[in-house]
């Protein structure tokens, strides 16, 4: 599905209109300076873009600017903008049956809840859906905590679990700090990130080791019969795409069976494909007990989450009451473009495709940009998930931009954006890091046109370290 040579958009009327359209910009914007509160922003301090519309792995403005979409807008959009067969599904589903409310039975629910059993496998048996990431991961909690009595919830520095309530508490970067008092029973511990070792490790085993055993003495002094799940993002998203070194999640899985925590993975935003596979644990020979998803599903068409239960956890509420609900669980239209998701995926081999375009043109084509640009320290990821990690010395590792950085001080990787967008690809950038997460139906040709873009852009960090 590529992008339109003329690109166009439909209006608020239904009419096809040619772009440029100052007039109609002009409304958006004002509208949106008006009267629209955006999040883990100053109000006054952000300018966002209008946008027309979009195709495939492609988006516009009403300048008639075309992008290509290098984050997959915030890492959902895996199937692309307006894809055709999500796009039929939506209307179908419409016509059928628009919404049902979750205390009743719906058979694109139920079907979807089965294809989401069946790629993860035994012992997983039921689903409870919810309506994103954020209050997927809150659910996964709770669960946890009434299946074990316990109340302690361990999770990472460096994650990313969700904006609400107890998912900001387990999250490990600055968005917690106005927000912990939110959440309770939370502790934070350090995962493995071989590159920027909290273990002073020299190689990936060695991380492992030191992490596990780091993590059993955080059990230990926080009492282990106080925590009832450990929660991790399978490949740590936002927060730098971070690898789990080799043996390391089947040694927490080791752990939580040893202390009776339930394992949590977090596949929000590296599930359903991401990383050319269903859910990424399934690339690491482990299983967790609770699964939540998002994002994915659906490329985000309309909100959709949820959690993949094991049966035993499932089993413990055949007597006993959940507490929990919610309006929109499971909602008729959501499901429905999960079920098409699914048709998609097996037709057309996306997920071959994710691990062809990782092997074939991204791994060699970032490897070798560690040989000729000074200003990259790192590089790593899977499917179409990478990092690209910006320093000013490679000896001392020092990040181009600082943790938790001022717009002072991003001024670098401001600038290298800006030359991407100038050039006309959409980054994903954060912190000293650019992240390659293009929508899944990406083009070879597409693909290789954003990287060369991006190989230019980093010609400004590499000038801005003085190479």
């Amino acid at each position: 599905m590529s992008e339109p040579s003329t690109p166009s958009y439909v209006d608020l009327n239904g009419d096809t209109v040619a772009l440029p359209d100052p007039a109609a910009e002009a409304v958006v914007r004002a509208n949106d300076r008006g009267h629209v509160f955006h999040s883990w922003s100053a109000q006054g301090a952000i300018d966002p873009l209008p946008v027309a519309g979009g195709a495939g792995a492609s988006f516009w403005d009403y300048a008639g600017n075309t992008y290509l979409d290098f984050g997959s807008q915030l890492v959902n959009l895996n199937l692309g903008h307006q894809h055709p067969d999500l796009i039929a599904s939506l209307h179908r589903q419409a016509d059928r049956l628009a919404t049902i409310q979750p205390g009743m039975a719906n058979d694109v629910r139920s079907e979807l809840a089965r294809l989401l059993v069946e790629v993860v496998g035994e012992p997983f048996t039921k689903v409870f859906f919810t309506n994103a990431g954020a209050d997927a991961n809150e659910y996964a909690v709770r669960l946890a905590r009434h299946s074990t009595g316990r109340h302690k919830i361990l999770s990472t520095y460096r994650s990313y679990h969700g904006g609400v309530g107890t998912p900001i508490g387990l999250t490990g970067d600055p968005r917690r700090w106005a927000n912990e008092a939110a959440a309770s029973g939370v502790v934070h511990f350090f995962g493995p990130y071989a590159y920027r070792s909290p273990f002073h490790s020299d190689s990936p085993e060695q991380e492992t080791a030191r992490a596990l055993e780091h993590l059993e003495s955080v059990i230990v002094l926080e009492g282990a019969n106080t925590i009832a799940a450990i929660i991790l993002e399978t490949i740590v998203g936002t927060n730098g795409i971070l690898i789990p070194p080799p043996g390391y999640l089947a040694g927490v899985r080791e752990l939580c069976d040893k202390y009776g925590i339930v394992y949590i993975a977090d596949e929000v935003m590296a599930g359903f494909g991401r990383t050319g596979e269903w859910f990424a644990f399934q690339g690491f020979d482990v299983q967790p007990d609770l699964v939540t998803f998002a994002k994915g599903v659906n490329s985000g068409y309309v909100p959709l989450g949820g959690v993949i239960i094991s049966k035993p956890i499932a089993d413990f509420f055949n007597d006993k009451v959940f507490y929990g609900g919610l309006t929109y669980s499971g909602h008729p239209l959501a499901c429905a473009l999960g079920i098409t998701t699914f048709e998609v995926f097996r037709r057309d081999g996306i997920l071959e495709h994710v691990r062809d375009l990782s092997d074939r043109v991204i791994a060699p084509r970032l490897s070798h940009w560690l040989d000729t640009h000074p200003s990259i320290g790192d590089v790593r990821g899977k499917g179409l998930f990478w990092a690209i990690e910006l320093v000013t010395d490679r000896q001392t590792r020092e990040p181009l931009v600082p943790f938790n950085p001022t717009a002072a001080q991003s001024a670098p990787m401001a600038a290298f954006a800006a030359a991407c967008k100038a050039a006309g690809v959409w980054p994903f950038t954060h912190y000293n890091r650019t992240h390659i997460a293009p929508p899944l139906v990406i083009t070879e040709a597409e693909l290789t046109r954003g990287l060369d873009v991006i190989d230019e852009a980093l010609t400004i960090t590499d000038k801005a370290i003085g190479a």
